[in-house]
């Protein structure tokens, strides 16, 4: 077993879920609704309970066996791998929609992959992470719907964020050639062959919704190089300063 390149894979996977769980905690108290305020709360709670679970494990191979703490506090930039995707900014509520909706119908199909996973530990992480995945993916389509389905401009708005978001799509699926060598020992599954259906489902849902999927494509890469937007560096400055100011703080 490559410890090193199984370690790095899970950081991909807990690192995703902390930085979409910290641009949803943005929301807090300033949604659109009280019940909006509290649905996208709870989604960034389970988010980021996957997220820890993913981290610590992520630890558990690497030679330094740092623990949750210090993987999301003491780490730079150039030192996560989270998808591009999710450290895009909340903009207005339909962009957060759009963002969330994407998201869910990817970890729908990485957590249903993962849960055949030879580890038993990732494999039961993936499995306890798809009953919340299952109500995200409520929540946003249904946001998704109504929105697209409602006035010109709401619905202009969705189309505005699917154009802006889709670019950083392109990444969702790809493997390094080392998690090639983790998916021909069984330890995780081909994520490349889950593509087809993500493209296949958010072509048809986007019909529903009467919308288009972006012409620019999808082009944007560099997540498990550690090469981010503009946008991380903030997020995690904001996110890591009280440890960071004060280390190995305790409440």
């Amino acid at each position: 077993m490559n410890n090193i390149a199984l370690s790095k894979f899970l950081l991909h996977v807990g690192d995703s879920q902390l930085v979409l769980a910290q641009r949803l905690a943005e929301w807090c108290g300033h949604a659109p609704e009280l019940e909006i305020d509290i649905a996208l709360a709870n989604i960034g709670l389970d988010l980021l309970g996957q997220s820890r679970n993913f981290l610590t494990l992520a630890g558990e191979y690497e030679a330094e066996k740092r623990d949750e703490d210090q993987l999301a506090y003491f780490r730079n930039e150039r030192e996560f791998f989270n998808l591009l995707l999710c450290e895009q900014p909340n903009g207005d509520f339909a962009q957060t929609i759009v963002r969330q909706w994407l998201m869910d119908h990817y970890h729908l199909l990485l957590m249903t992959s993962l849960s055949k996973s030879a580890v038993a530990e990732i494999a039961a992480l993936a499995i306890k992470s798809l009953k919340e995945v299952k109500y995200h993916i409520r929540f946003s389509t249904s946001w998704m719907e109504r929105l697209s389905l409602s006035t010109a401009e709401a619905h202009q708005r969705v189309q505005q964020a699917l154009d802006n978001l889709w670019r950083f799509s392109a990444e969702l699926f790809e493997l390094t050639a080392e998690e090639y060598v983790l998916v021909e020992q069984g330890l995780i599954s081909d994520l490349s062959n889950e593509k087809s259906q993500w493209d296949k489902t958010i072509a048809e849902e986007l019909k529903r919704f009467e919308l288009t999927v972006p012409v620019n494509g999808a082009y944007r890469r560099g997540a498990k190089q550690g090469l981010h937007t503009e946008h991380l560096g903030y997020l995690l400055a904001e996110m890591q300063a009280i440890q960071r100011t004060y280390p190995e703080m305790t409440w």
